[in-house]
């Protein structure tokens, strides 16, 4: 697709969305394998929680990529923070400013909450971080439960 795809409207996601937000999330996903179930789950869980904004971007009725986290208060910020947990842009539309316009909205709808920093963890996406002028500060641990 042609750099004039950031066009594209972002918007909350619905659940008419579903079907495109799960082939996405499977794309994403490296150490799991989305199960259609959970998905499901989780997508009700997050449509109600008021502390998630999962934002998709979409053009022509077709989603093209989707962005979700949340923001709690954290002690050491004296307020709230922002987590982005996931983005993805389908891989025709990679380089294009989707991604970019999407975190555009999340941190729009973090700084509309109060939150003092915007977050994440990346394994594979260092370069488009630091592009959008995010900075290395930590290193990021895991462990499976």
């Amino acid at each position: 697709m042609a750099a004039d795809q950031v066009d594209c409207e972002i918007r909350n996601a619905t659940s008419g969305d579903a079907d495109a937000l799960f082939e996405l999330a499977r794309q994403l996903a490296t150490s799991f394998r989305p199960q259609r179930e959970a998905f499901e789950q989780c997508l009700r869980e997050v449509a109600a929680d008021p502390s998630a904004l999962l934002a998709v971007a979409e053009r022509d009725g077709t989603v093209l990529g989707y962005c979700l986290g949340f923001d709690h208060v954290a002690f050491y910020a004296n307020g709230r923070v922002a987590w982005v947990e996931e983005i993805v842009v389908r891989p025709e539309c990679r380089r294009t400013g989707l991604g970019a316009r999407l975190m555009t909205a999340f941190e729009d709808w973090a700084r509309s909450r109060g939150a003092r920093l915007v977050a994440l963890a990346t394994r594979r996406a260092a370069p488009f971080y630091a592009a959008l002028g995010y900075e290395e500060s930590a290193v990021y641990f895991r462990k499976l439960l």
